[in-house]
């Protein structure tokens, strides 16, 4: 029985506790939701958790300053312009989450980018956010805060 369903046959007198409960159900299928995203044991498992989360239409922005700037609607989108430009000019790229928030429909993780640049041979690390927002159990927007100096230095060759 889904939330909708226990507050039509409780009543209106249960009302506060039902939506209580219903809403922690939400924020915790969220959370699920979106670290399916980040700790499966392979990046294509988390690539096809990610797929199987977004909405059709959703909205995912890279950072300004970031290599690959920019608002993309739709998987097919931001595979061409964000995952198929790290899997090819990276070797290594990963994010390590530290923690989650959850508020209402939306989700914040935490962590660390790192890897090594192809073209130059450079690693980096660099702190980051990811702010996502959920609607019905499906990702609908997904907003990346990165400081990314140390990431674009590492896509810089070292000229002698």
């Amino acid at each position: 029985m889904n939330c909708k369903t226990q507050t039509f046959i409780v009543g209106l007198l249960a009302l506060p506790i039902l939506l209580v409960s219903c809403a922690r159900t939400s924020r915790m299928h969220n959370l699920a939701l979106v670290k399916s995203t980040y700790e499966g044991k392979t990046s294509e498992e988390n690539g096809k958790n990610l797929a199987n989360a977004l909405a059709p239409d959703a909205r995912w922005t890279e950072a300004a300053g970031f290599p690959y700037a920019g608002t993309y609607i739709g998987i097919d989108e931001i595979t061409k312009n964000v995952f198929q430009r790290l899997a090819t000019e990276w070797t290594d790229y990963k994010v390590q989450i530290d923690d989650y928030i959850v508020r209402g429909d939306k989700v914040v993780a935490i962590g660390t980018y790192s890897g090594i640049y192809k073209k130059t041979g450079k690693s980096f690390k660099a702190r980051v956010a990811h702010v996502w927002e959920l609607k019905d159990g499906k990702i609908i927007s997904f907003e990346q805060f990165v400081d990314s100096k140390s990431l674009t230095d590492a896509m810089v060759a070292t000229v002698h």
